[in-house]
């Protein structure tokens, strides 16, 4: 079963015991915010909230994704459609669409966690414990600016995988490529979340096999991680939302979920299991 099918299984499983909420909205950052994103190299995310509040995030700057979405594209009928339909056409959408069938996944497993009782644990050190030692070679897929510096005074050696040409090149112990395979000698990664949305995951983990840490991080990191533990993620982590209807607010407002939300990560020893979660319910 492919990566996309497998991530929604477990909602499906659910709703064969379970009603499922329904949407209610889509909510969207301004046009504005999203081009001082861009200028400044953050990231902007819409939120979709079901029926009963419950929201799920996710990344709107690949391509022209947000300004689709604000012409309305994949957004069409949303109020009160079917959650796990949006999300189960995950794995066939595409542009937008395929970014409001993540958001619905993540509000759903969201849904299921909260509903199951699981508390959530506070996010850590994304690169694993014990810390990396000078010398060490680390992986990114995705470049997280804010993490570069730190590493490099560190004395850490750095390799980014990236998808934007003018971005490649090697300065010191910083690298910059396209090639996946760059990353093999890395047993520590840490990977944006956003391959999910943009399809690229899958073909990518083969290349990132041999690190022993394996943290797939960001505000779209909302979705049931089984499948992606039993492919070689360790890690998974984000924002968890703390304050869903000052969420709703802050991304309409383009103010970001920084305030409104907290770290958080599930690892692949203290994860329950998607089973043991319907066994709660």
């Amino acid at each position: 079963m492919r990566l996309d099918d497998e991530l929604v299984a477990p909602l499906r499983a659910v709703a064969e015991r379970f009603a499922l909420p329904k949407v209610r909205a889509l909510h969207l950052p301004p046009r504005e915010a999203v081009q001082a994103a861009r200028r400044a190299g953050r990231g902007e995310f819409c939120l979709l909230e079901l029926d009963d509040g419950t929201p799920g995030a996710a990344y709107v700057m690949l391509d022209d994704d947000h300004e689709a979405l604000l012409l309305g594209h994949g957004t069409e009928a949303l109020a009160g459609a079917d959650a796990l339909a949006l999300a189960a056409s995950f794995g066939a959408a595409r542009g937008a669409r395929r970014v409001v069938a993540w958001a619905a996944l993540g509000a759903l497993s969201r849904w299921l966690v909260e509903r199951a009782g699981l508390e959530v644990p506070r996010g850590g050190d994304p690169w694993g414990r014990p810390a990396p030692l000078p010398g060490e070679h680390l992986g990114m897929v995705g470049l997280f600016t804010p993490m570069v510096a730190p590493l490099l005074q560190a004395g850490l050696r750095l390799t980014v995988l990236e998808l934007q040409p003018e971005l490649a090149g090697r300065r010191d112990a910083l690298t910059v490529t396209l090639d996946p395979a760059a990353l093999q000698d890395c047993r520590r990664i840490v990977c944006t979340a956003t391959t999910l949305i943009n399809g690229s995951l899958e073909a990518l983990l083969p290349h990132l096999r041999h690190a022993r840490h394996l943290a797939l991080l960001g505000p779209s990191a909302g979705c049931l991680p089984d499948a992606l533990f039993a492919r070689g993620v360790t890690q998974i982590g984000g924002r968890w939302i703390t304050d869903p209807a000052g969420a709703i607010d802050a991304v309409r407002a383009g103010r970001g979920l920084g305030e409104v939300s907290r770290k958080f990560a599930f690892s692949r020893d203290d994860w329950p299991g998607c089973r043991a979660l319907l066994e709660r319910l």
